[in-house]
């Protein structure tokens, strides 16, 4: 059976490849179970087991190399043309196919600067120094960081239909959980709530289950990548989540905020607001300014700068990340330039993708603001693939 999207995704590869004048990308993997490359659901959407080579090139060409046992999967994928089963070694195969194509350069899944695009461990490595020893091809190999970037980064638009979809999902499961939320619960209770409905709904957290949702009551509560604790939402407090669903192969990551009122308020206090209204003004500063051609660090600073300047202390952490396969899904980050995010933050934004703005801040006493929206970037600017959280939900 034909996988469209990996066809969608092998067709766009090679026009990246034609872009960026590289002659040929290969991706070795073996045993993708224990150690797949993140690429491969892109290209492939199946496990390989022996040593395999997925070969795409500039001139259209696209081949794979793999145990005998597997390539009747490989034909059913329709994205490969030329499927080269063999049994004992690939190295006869590999080299016979190189010889042919009689690449300039050969990029390869190795990467400092984005996980995603570091798929090829260094026993991989070593192996395939091996299998191309004393051949012309050794001395060929690049990295594929720029190609994988472009082609995660890059949706097509049953990609966008897919992230769409699960943000659509995500922002009615979080509008059942406003409802469901008050004072009382512990934060493993709202969390447990909204793990049913993931169930209910047939999709799976986009994250690790046990921190998505995160839900964050009041002052106390450790805010980050940690799960829900037994801290129990009271009256005056903050009622912060980061959610996000997977559907359909694709992810959402929203957060929003809450704030439930003590007897006899009727609004949230000002500090409250204040620094809701800041988060709020910070989000849109940002998404006004992203445009193809953009500078994520740029977008960053402009985030960043309304936070600063509203007099809260500078958030620790970028301010987006690429949405796709993957909650954090690619090389781009909208961040500051600092050595953890190496060139991510240099790296201009394009039309098609996908990307989270996700500024925060504490107010003393009440808790943690932190609101997440989903944007696409468009010729036109960016545009919310769900409806922005721009009031504070009181209850």
């Amino acid at each position: 059976m034909t996988d469209q999207l990996v066809i969608e995704k092998v067709t766009q590869a090679i026009e990246i490849l034609q872009e960026m004048q590289v002659d040929a990308w290969l991706t070795f993997v073996r045993e993708t179970p224990a150690s797949g490359d993140p690429v491969l659901p892109l290209i492939y959407g199946h496990d390989l087991t022996w040593q395999s080579a997925l070969i795409l090139t500039r001139q259209g060409e696209r081949i794979v190399i793999l145990g005998h046992f597997e390539a009747e999967t490989a034909q059913r994928t329709g994205a490969y043309p030329v499927v080269i089963p063999y049994h004992q070694s690939i190295q006869p195969a590999l080299l016979e196919t190189l010889d042919r194509l009689q690449p300039g350069q050969i990029a390869v899944n190795y990467s400092a600067n984005d996980v995603l695009a570091d798929g090829l461990s260094h026993g991989m490595y070593l192996i395939l120094q091996n299998l191309l020893d004393e051949t012309p091809w050794s001395t060929r190999l690049i990295s594929a960081e720029k190609i994988i970037a472009a082609l995660r980064s890059r949706k097509t638009p049953a990609e966008v239909t897919r992230i769409q979809k699960a943000v659509d999902t995500a922002l009615q499961i979080y509008d059942q959980t406003f409802d469901y939320a008050a004072p009382g619960m512990c934060e493993q209770e709202i969390a447990r709530f909204m793990h049913d409905k993931l169930d209910a709904y047939g999709v799976e957290p986009a994250w690790e289950v046990n921190s998505c949702p995160a839900v964050n009551a009041g002052p106390d509560s450790p805010v980050g990548h940690s799960g829900p604790t037994g801290i129990v939402l009271q009256a005056g407090h903050i009622l912060h989540f980061d959610f996000g669903v997977k559907q359909d192969d694709y992810c959402s990551d929203i957060q929003r905020v809450m704030y439930f009122m003590k007897p006899g308020e009727t609004r949230a206090p000002e500090p409250v607001q204040h620094g809701f209204d800041t988060v709020v003004h910070a989000i849109q500063a940002a998404a006004q300014v992203m445009k193809p051609g953009v500078l994520g660090k740029d977008v960053d600073a402009v985030a960043r700068k309304v936070i600063v300047q509203a007099g809260y202390p500078e958030y620790m952490y970028a301010t987006g990340h690429h949405l796709g396969r993957l909650a954090h899904d690619g090389a781009g980050v909208l961040g500051p330039e600092w050595d953890r995010y190496g060139d991510a933050p240099r790296y201009p934004l394009e039309s098609g993708q996908v990307y989270t703005i996700e500024p925060g801040l504490v107010v003393p006493g009440y808790g943690y603001i932190g609101i997440e929206e989903d944007v696409i970037v468009t010729e036109a600017g960016a545009k919310f693939l769900g409806r922005p959280q721009t009031e504070i939900i009181l209850k």
